[in-house]
């Protein structure tokens, strides 16, 4: 199987690049991104429990791995939430499915955010990882919109070696990801 084409990216340009442009001595240094979470919060799934397998169902086409649902770790009478109740759906990606996820992301699913002018640099951490919220899973083109039954949406959270949120920013930017410019606020 052939590497991603993002990979070949990051070792061929970004690495070199990286490496020249905050002096690192070794390109053991040089930030990488070591995986990507996919979190789904499914706040109605207390009343119908079918729309946990939906999301598990949804996140695993999306991602291409599969997804577990997340189980509540406390109970809240408000939202009459038990302890143990599933609550979410989850998936973790790594190695070369986390490229093609993030390719696929940024080449695709972002574009087709209505109104989409780049997504916002606040996003890190302060240890340079990154995290995004979508509004629909309908961005996603493996998602047919005739079966779906609500639009829900995720958290995508880019975990990078970045020990600084300005690596972490120039290490994803480097990658293509389409960054709001910081004057045109």
């Amino acid at each position: 199987m052939a590497n991603p084409r993002l990979k070949e990216k990051y070792r061929n340009e970004i690495v070199p690049m990286l490496k020249e442009k905050f002096q690192y001595k070794s390109v053991m240094q040089v930030p990488e991104v070591k995986k990507i979470s996919i979190n789904k919060g499914i706040g109605q799934a207390v009343a119908d429990k079918k729309l946990i397998d939906v999301g598990v169902e949804e996140l695993g086409i999306i991602s291409g791995q599969k997804a577990v649902a997340t189980i509540a770790k406390k109970s809240v009478s408000n939202f009459k939430l038990r302890d143990g109740m599933p609550i979410g759906a989850r998936v973790t990606l790594r190695g070369n499915k986390m490229y093609e996820f993030l390719d696929r992301l940024m080449s695709v699913a972002l574009p087709r955010v209505r109104d989409f002018r780049g997504i916002n640099e606040k996003g890190f951490d302060g240890r340079g990882n990154y995290t995004m919220g979508i509004k629909e899973q309908i961005i996603f083109p493996e998602i047919s919109i005739e079966k779906i039954n609500a639009i829900t949406g995720m958290n995508i959270t880019i975990v990078t070696s970045a020990n600084t949120d300005e690596e972490g920013y120039e290490l994803l930017k480097a990658f293509g990801l389409p960054f709001k410019n910081k004057n045109a606020n």
